[in-house]
């Protein structure tokens, strides 16, 4: 009998435990993250206009990123100026050495910015780069921060319709920061603090102070959102798009057609960032790397347009009577220079905001790719000798010698192989002769012969398979690198990450008319003056070789140098150059090892050959 009564006791003394948890904390914690999730759900409220900007009405759920109108408004999707937009609104200056703009006072939106020293094209007097634009032009591009309080908590905070009030400062510049205010009537006293530093990085402090009749309770949130979807370069090689790196979760991007197919993807992190990135350009939340962040990226279709956003919450704050809540955050927006974003590398390498704000992999906003740790050295090479001479076009060159004298003992073995097969093609050619009809005995012979001299007969392959390595991450830091564009060498190169601006098929200039733009086989037309010289430059390369037994192998070898002159025709500019004084030092190299290994340097003998075959082809 006592053993039952223990039994039915332990009984109800464990359903008492199992309902005192669920009452005391699981019921509290799935009320918070119901609120967390309806708070988040507020960011983004897509309705059939495209062109406006959202507008809660009173009393309701601000929805800071949303694209509707106010429900008491007309939708309207007619596309206005630029100009017209920023006018339209009473607005506080951004000045900088490398920023220009505005912050709209009409819902404290950061959303008009220019890069001031980088230019639509080569020419110094071209348009800046436009990043930012407000809502209601043809590219909206922006970013906001604030509060934003659960759907019925009836908190009348401050969302893309208030008109907030500038204290002090005039406008936003180094050293000199601005504040906004607004009173919402209801006891709540909203402030917003904006500095900036003389490269790209905002920095935002929001306070709230409560002198109500309740305590109150908000989100702190921060978002950047892009309406449209905007034109990309379209090369599997470099990512545009959305973009950060969560915590623990990693590296997360997600190309424009990726994030439509996956509409929205949340992330619950610490120590992230995320934002939106161009090739060039960029545009990140930077949170502080302790706070607790509910993430999330997303695309909404808005009408026809897609408007594409990254945002966070942070965890709620209530706000006591009297009592003030705080939030602060950070946003990157500019250029991805990698002496501001920062480098991660363990010898050198730049800081940048990467080190400076203890971030998380901010250096990744720069697509350096899955071979970074060619690709990073490469640029760091290339950016010292920049500094040294002045000329990213000599640096390259520098860094061609100094790949040259790193690969040396390899090359040497290489081109020291390929001078005994030269000095053996006598014996070579006494094996033809012998067994004329007995393919199968010359390369018993031909072998045993390579292996008595300790030659490799493929070592013509490794100078060439050295440079792809070297290659792909010039290639790489050519096209993803800010500081490559517009990059000038000499003459006519006027910008080392695209193609040589001249044409064989225009005799250079001579007609007025573009070769490339013909239908058909017009793309083929690309053929500049140094593509011309890479493909003289590797042809001479290939006639120092021995010529290779088989005929085959000798068709191949004759036309790899006209093949690769059209191949890389269209690359940028900067790699055509570094090929073609690769070849050039190789050939000097090559030349002079087989001299040293006492064989003789038939360079100009194969040319005065192909020269006469020729001649002697075209008689016949």
């Amino acid at each position: 009998m006592t053993d039952n009564r223990n039994t039915i006791l332990a009984v109800i003394l464990s359903g008492l435990v199992l309902l005192g948890w669920q009452y005391f904390y699981n019921v509290p914690q799935m009320e918070k993250q119901r609120a967390l999730q309806q708070a988040q759900s507020e960011l983004i409220k897509p309705t059939p206009d495209a062109g406006a900007t959202a507008t809660p009405q009173n009393g309701t759920a601000p929805a800071p990123s949303a694209n509707a109108p106010a429900a008491n408004q007309p939708a309207s999707t007619a596309i206005v100026s630029r100009d017209a937009a920023i006018a339209a609104s009473p607005r506080v200056k951004i000045e900088t050495p490398r920023l220009t703009g505005s912050i709209s006072l009409k819902g404290g939106r950061i959303d008009d910015l220019s890069l001031v020293q980088f230019r639509e094209t080569v020419d110094p007097a071209s348009p800046a780069i436009i990043l930012y634009s407000p809502s209601g032009t043809a590219e909206p591009y922006y970013a906001e921060f604030g509060w934003v309080a659960t759907n019925n908590s009836g908190v009348k905070a401050p969302d893309q319709n208030t008109l907030w009030q500038q204290e002090g400062t005039n406008s936003l510049a180094p050293n000199s920061p601005v504040t906004l205010k607004y009173d919402n009537g209801d006891g709540l006293t909203f402030r917003r603090t904006i500095a900036i530093d003389d490269r790209y990085l905002f920095t935002i402090r929001d306070d709230v102070t409560n002198v109500g009749n309740a305590p109150v309770t908000l989100y702190p949130f921060a978002l950047i959102s892009r309406h449209g979807t905007p034109k990309v370069s379209g090369y599997y090689i470099l990512h545009e798009g959305l973009i950060g790196y969560l915590g623990d979760q990693g590296l997360q991007e997600y190309p424009y057609k990726k994030i439509d197919d996956a509409k929205n993807v949340s992330f619950k992190v610490t120590n992230g960032w995320l934002g939106i990135t161009d090739k060039y350009w960029a545009s990140a939340l930077l949170p502080d790397t302790t706070a607790q962040l509910q993430a999330r990226m997303s695309s909404n279709l808005v009408g026809t347009v897609r408007t594409y956003q990254t945002d966070y919450l942070q965890d709620a704050q209530t706000i006591a009577i009297g009592g003030t809540g705080s939030a602060n955050a950070r946003l990157f927006a500019g250029a991805k220079e990698a002496s501001v974003v920062g480098i991660n590398f363990p010898i050198g390498g730049l800081g940048g905001y990467n080190r400076q704000l203890d971030l998380n992999h901010f250096d990744l906003l720069i697509d350096w790719g899955w071979f970074y740790f060619i690709t990073k050295p490469m640029f760091l090479a290339l950016d010292f000798f920049y500094h040294l001479v002045g000329n990213f076009g000599i640096a390259i060159l520098l860094v061609t010698v100094l790949v040259k004298l790193l690969f040396f003992p390899l090359a040497n073995k290489s081109y020291a192989s390929m001078a005994k097969m030269k000095s053996v093609q006598p014996q070579l050619a006494a094996l033809k002769e012998r067994y004329p009809d007995d393919k199968m005995k010359q390369q018993q012979e031909m072998m045993e012969i390579y292996k008595k001299e300790k030659i490799n007969p493929i070592a013509g392959c490794l100078p060439v398979a050295l440079q792809i390595p070297v290659f792909f991450s010039l290639y790489k830091v050519l096209f993803v690198t800010i500081e490559m564009r517009h990059a000038p060498f000499y003459g006519w190169i006027k910008d080392l990450s695209s193609p040589d601006p001249t044409n064989l098929f225009n005799l250079f200039g001579l007609f007025s008319f573009d070769p490339t733009q013909l239908p058909l086989f017009g793309h083929y037309l690309a053929l500049g003056v140094w593509p011309i010289i890479m493909g003289i430059t590797m042809w001479f390369q290939f006639k120092l070789n021995p010529t290779p037994p088989d005929p085959t192998q000798k068709m191949i070898f004759s036309w790899m140098p006209v093949i690769f002159t059209f191949m890389l025709a269209g690359f940028p500019a900067g790699l055509v150059i570094y090929w073609a004084w690769n070849n050039l030092l190789s050939v000097l190299q090559q030349g002079f090892i087989m001299h040293r290994n006492g064989v003789k340097v038939e360079l100009f003998d194969n040319l005065k050959t192909t020269f006469a075959s020729k001649k002697a082809e075209s008689k016949t």
